[in-house]
């Protein structure tokens, strides 16, 4: 199963289970009555209770039905519901956000909604309900909730925004260049501009000063509402771990339980952590030289060393002649993004075979992005926070990683259409710790996308409102697609009965069943 991954190149033993059982006591049940059988006279106030959810959606404007063949699966219905384009004028134009739902396995279990996002930014969320099903969800989890995704505003068919790029910006993909030099940055600037003023002068321009993550929380807030919930629970993937942190600064009394998922620092994607991708490359990066140098047919290297020497090898040669359209950019960012699952290291292996020797490809690489993907992810992006305005700062960003982290600090710190944008960024949403302890963080130690020391600085900023499950194993998304079970465990006790750990505590790496 390959799960949805950061829109940057391409588009996923008994001990423990006595450690999870130790971790687990004494967690409080905040449900109660454990497996007992549903009474008569429970079952027909839930009938009342579904009967004015009804009512309430009706009222909302909110209506479900057939979804359309790509989207369809089990229990799984479509809808949208109008919400404002601009919050400060929350009568004047509206837009429609597109949604689903898979309602609950078992209505009898059914405790409330679960809205989902899969990350990005950028990315439709209207395939993710099913996707998790897919991914084996927990039966418990799944009975437990009618779960919600969402194409957020801009994105898919919620009025989708567009930059106006052409097939070869598109080809490109989202990655900055790799910048050797001052001058790198320069070039890269010239680029970024034109991006900016694109997104600036298209034709769904009205939008861009709208796009923000604070507004998709308050979009949120109004599935809520026309769903006739008085609170929500909240699954959050990458990007997805930002935006239900800033759902749970806003609306603190309207969440239920929240899971954030692969977390970004608190700042969400603001340059900080968009820098922080080539710290999450070189966190991860040995697991896969390890997996190539234990595999001698692979001709990449005997030693972790010399496969970290060969992929800098690949990167310098496919700057000076790129292999079927693959060069040291592109190199880069489809290592990093492979490396968000174990399950393609494999893949990965046999790309740089075939790089090595020339070509050609054993699979042509997918466009790098679209132009709603690229676009909404930029809008996103630049009007969350402020990102530095002079080429000279980017300059000295791009030298200070190449030195810190050479195998992607050249791109990741190098210049964005950000440094261009042509709205006014609004005030950041700052996370702290004001609202009611209902988070639970899980994160992998080595994850290249979203990397463990900004987890830890969300974990500081949230304080007492959260605790955090780290697993030893590495890859972008813990649950439930990891193979880790005490990690996987704790996210699903606290989603059914509400149980979370009194303390943070790490999970021993474990090794997949085969």
């Amino acid at each position: 199963m390959q799960r949805k991954t950061l829109s940057l190149t391409v588009g996923t033993v008994a001990g423990l289970a006595i450690a999870v059982a130790g971790a687990l006591a004494g967690w409080p049940d905040e449900d109660g009555g454990g497996d007992r059988p549903v009474t008569a006279a429970e079952k027909r106030a839930r009938m009342a209770q579904e009967a004015e959810r009804e009512k309430q959606q009706e009222r909302a404007g909110l209506h479900w039905g057939d979804c359309p063949k790509e989207l369809a699966a089990p229990r799984v219905q479509c809808g949208s519901l109008k919400v404002p384009l601009d919050y400060d004028d929350p009568d004047g134009r509206m837009i429609r956000i597109a949604l689903t739902r898979m309602e609950s396995s078992d209505p009898d279990r059914r405790r409330g909604v679960l809205l989902t996002n899969p990350g990005g930014p950028g990315y439709s969320g209207l395939g993710h309900p099913a996707l998790l099903a897919k991914a084996k969800l927990p039966e418990e989890v799944q009975a437990g909730y009618d779960i919600i995704g969402m194409d957020p505003r801009g994105v898919g068919a919620s009025s989708p925004v567009t930059c106006d790029m052409t097939t070869e910006q598109m080809a490109r993909g989202n990655f900055p260049s790799f910048a050797e030099n001052a001058a790198g940055v320069s070039a890269e600037a010239e680029y970024a501009k034109t991006v900016a003023e694109q997104c600036g002068k298209s034709k769904t321009a009205a939008l861009l000063p709208h796009l923000t993550t604070a507004n998709t929380a308050r979009d949120m807030d109004r599935v809520r509402a026309a769903l006739g919930e008085e609170k929500v629970s909240y699954f959050g993937q990458s990007y997805g771990s930002y935006l239900g942190s800033v759902y749970a600064t806003l609306f603190p009394d309207r969440g239920d339980r929240i899971v954030l998922d692969s977390n970004v620092g608190p700042g969400g994607y603001d340059v900080r952590a968009f820098r922080l991708l080539a710290r999450g490359m070189e966190d991860r990066f040995p697991d896969f030289a390890a997996f190539v140098a234990g595999k001698p047919e692979y001709g990449l290297g005997r030693t972790p060393k010399e496969v970290a020497a060969k992929y800098e090898d690949l990167a310098q040669r496919l700057t000076r002649k790129p292999v079927d359209g693959v060069d040291g950019t592109l190199f880069r960012g489809i290592s990093l993004e492979y490396l968000f699952s174990d399950a393609r290291m494999p893949e990965l292996a046999k790309l740089w075979q075939a790089l090595d020797k020339g070509g050609p490809l054993p699979a042509k690489p997918p466009q790098a992005t679209s132009d709603n993907l690229s676009a909404s992810r930029s809008h996103v992006l630049c009007n969350d926070s402020r990102w530095p305005q002079d080429i000279a700062a980017y300059q000295r960003s791009a030298a200070d990683d190449r030195r810190a982290y050479p195998m992607l600090g050249g791109s990741t710190g190098n210049i964005t259409p950000c440094a261009f944008w042509p709205e006014a960024r609004k005030q950041p949403v700052r996370i702290g710790d004001k609202g009611p302890s209902n988070i639970l963080m899980v994160q992998n130690e080595r994850d290249p996308g979203t990397p463990l020391v900004g987890a830890r600085e969300l974990r500081e900023a949230l304080g007492d409102r959260t605790r955090m499950v780290t697993a030893d194993q590495g890859g972008h998304g813990v649950y439930p697609f990891g193979a880790n079970t005490c990690a996987n465990d704790a996210v699903t006790a606290f989603l059914v009965d509400g149980k979370r750990p009194e303390k943070d505590f790490a999970c021993k790496a474990q090794r997949p069943a085969r």
